[in-house]
């Protein structure tokens, strides 16, 4: 660790302890679709960020109250745990009391030995059966409780991924993919052990503290008044460890997510790391994550580990204070020795559920934590509504019922937008594509070339102009209606695990087995998909990983085709694969873009000369526009670029 600096160290612990919470910077796009995050060897969205955002919970209040709403749609089984818990705390304060008789039965001078041994024995009897009805009680209420707590946690996921799915692209590219799924795992997980044991377990010390205390001033109320003066003691030292205890232990998650994050990103990124020598440094990076891991559990794990014996060290105070004033009260109160025994065990057990609530704390604050996480994600803006009055489009070969018929002219005019207030990243722009024609964007990187594709779909709102589908304004569409008429295909492959006809499928669910076939022709994919151990029902590993990046790319290229949009959308397609196999890429993509209207995002100027049309954007804005022959015969950027004179960065 010695070469890893302080400013490192810090930029470490922020960057895989907490979230990326920043948009891309004016003038650049940020990650998403055609767009890769920076400073992560993992790919976009790398790395979880850590466990809790901050301390104790924001609003416990709100979240608690939130909880309830999910627990509460099986209340009759609530109440139900309740009855049993009552019964449980009940039968362990009765079958205490039980050994007062027993023992004044014992000791007394007035009866036989078979009388002694008679009630004795009835005695033990009822202890066993009032244990007996607690441990039943007991079994149910666990029982029922999991029953409660896993609905509200399926309901609490089914509620979070129905979120996530409608959440804007803008979410998905400020917000790490660790963070997101962390709170799917640990979040809920935390909220789940709460849900799970918790629960029960504050409403039944809460029942045994009362219990116990109403028992003990029952008893003896000098006794009682003599525990009752401890208590302070009690709570004030349960309060300064769980106040500790918390903190350490809110760190120790922090650490933990900043381990997890960087171990997740670096796993991913092996290729890397080795092509650029990078091990030493990793494993530099990852002890120190880890050490400062390790410090923060090991003050985490004291304070949560000395909280038990702490105060069960304090309750033999109490303990010791009722055993001497009990013992003077037998000899000059006329106590009986039966009250003593029972009020020297309530005693004991006076402290037991405080120091059960105070164990539980760090359960409670964690579990509190993350649901504030799930719950924030729960409150965010879902994706603009669409408009009461919004229509419906399609294709004459995509064509819903009653679906307004369009051809796939796309007018861009005046365009303005910006990712950050006060960045600007695209600026008046003004393109229109004839259907069936195919506009091609050139630019260096962040001039807005993916950003206008962003527009195109609907990912982000505009903050000036409009764009027109055959002059219906997008804010008049549905949102699904107008991307399912966009097909695209990025640099970035994105297979998912099943079959390979199930991939191709994505793009039109309803397809046939012979569409998926003469679909992988059109695209070129099907020679190969033939050549693979199953064919077409072969199963594809994560992400497509059995296959070379052209294969995927392919696949991707038949999953748009199949789809029938009308409009074709190809950011850096074949970017980052071999000549070869750009060609046959580009063979594929030729076919699929028949009669379409096509936008392409190339580097690749030779990709784009027969383009009708060639965008050349610089700093957002349009400084350039024409034919390949056109712009060759102005000699200006497009002239410089394609001859070499300048190249793109």
């Amino acid at each position: 660790m010695g070469h890893i600096t302080e400013e490192r160290k810090e930029e470490l612990l922020r960057r895989y302890g907490n979230a990326n919470k920043s948009a891309g910077p004016g003038g650049m796009k940020p990650p998403g679709p055609g767009g890769r995050r920076p400073g992560g060897f993992g790919g976009p969205g790398r790395g979880p960020r850590g466990f809790m955002g901050g301390g104790k919970p924001k609003n416990a209040s709100v979240t608690i109250n939130r909880l309830l709403a999910y627990i509460g749609r099986d209340k009759f089984k609530i109440l139900l745990v309740f009855a049993f818990v009552l019964v449980s705390s009940l039968t362990n304060l009765g079958g205490s009391y039980i050994l007062r008789p027993i023992i004044n039965n014992l000791v007394s001078a007035d009866r036989t030995a078979g009388e002694k041994f008679s009630n004795l024995a009835i005695g033990i009897l009822i202890m066993a059966c009032i244990y007996f009805v607690g441990i039943i009680c007991t079994y149910l209420q666990q029982r029922i409780m999991i029953v409660v707590s896993q609905n509200a946690l399926v309901k609490i996921r089914d509620d979070l991924f129905r979120r996530i799915q409608r959440l804007p692209v803008k979410y998905h590219d400020t917000h790490t993919h660790g963070d997101v799924m962390s709170r799917f795992t640990n979040d809920l997980d935390s909220v789940g052990e709460m849900l799970n044991h918790t629960m029960t377990q504050i409403f039944s010390g809460i029942l045994t503290l009362i219990g116990t205390v109403t028992l003990m001033f029952i008893t003896n109320w000098i006794l009682a008044v003599v525990i009752i003066v401890t208590l302070p003691l009690l709570l004030y030292a349960g309060s300064i460890i769980g106040k500790q205890s918390r903190k350490y232990f809110t760190q120790q998650q922090q650490a933990l997510g900043a381990v997890n994050g960087y171990i997740e990103e670096t796993v991913s990124g092996q290729k890397v790391i080795k092509v650029f020598c990078h091990e030493e440094t990793t494993v530099e990076e990852f002890n120190f994550l880890s050490d400062d891991l390790r410090k923060k559990q090991r003050n985490a794990q004291f304070f949560g580990g000395i909280m038990g014996p702490v105060m069960g060290n304090l309750s033999q105070i109490s303990y010791a204070l009722s055993a001497t004033v009990g013992g003077i009260l037998c000899l000059t109160a006329n106590f009986d020795i039966g009250g003593l025994t029972i009020f020297t065990n309530y005693s004991r057990q006076f402290s037991r559920p405080i120091n059960e609530l105070s164990m539980q704390m760090n359960v409670i604050y964690a579990a509190l934590a993350g649901a504030e996480r799930v719950f924030e994600v729960l409150d965010e803006s879902p994706e603009a509504a669409d408009r009461e009055d919004a229509i419906e489009i399609g294709s004459e070969a995509n064509l819903a019922e009653g679906a307004h018929v369009i051809k796939g002219e796309v007018t861009l005019k005046n365009v303005t937008f910006g990712y950050v207030p006060g960045k600007t990243v695209l600026k008046n722009i003004n393109v229109t594509a004839k259907p069936g024609q195919k506009v091609a964007f050139v630019g260096s990187t962040g001039a807005g070339k993916t950003t206008i594709t962003n527009l195109i779909n609907r990912f982000y709102e505009i903050e000036e102009g409009e764009i027109l589908i055959d002059g219906v304004n997008i804010r008049n569409i549905r949102k699904d209606s107008l991307r399912s008429n966009i097909a695209m295909v990025l640099q970035d492959t994105h297979l998912f695990s099943g079959t390979v006809k199930e991939n191709i499928r994505y793009g039109r669910p309803d397809a046939t087995d012979e569409e998926v076939i003469a679909t992988a022709r059109t695209a070129c994919a099907h020679s190969f998909i033939e050549r693979l151990s199953e064919g077409y029902d072969t199963i594809l590993d994560g992400d497509g990983a059995n296959l070379s990046q052209g294969e995927r790319q392919l696949l991707n290229i038949a999953r748009a085709a199949i789809s029938k949009a009308p409009i074709l959308i190809l950011d850096e397609a074949t970017s980052s694969v071999d000549t070869r196999t750009e060609k046959l890429i580009e063979r594929g993509m030729d076919r699929l873009m028949k009669n379409r209207t096509t936008f392409v995002i190339a580097h690749r100027l030779s990709t784009v000369r027969n383009a009708d049309q060639i965008i050349v954007l610089e700093h957002g804005e349009i400084i350039e526009q024409g034919t390949h022959e056109e712009l060759l015969a102005m000699g200006g950027r497009y002239y410089q670029l394609y001859t070499g004179a300048v190249e793109l960065d």
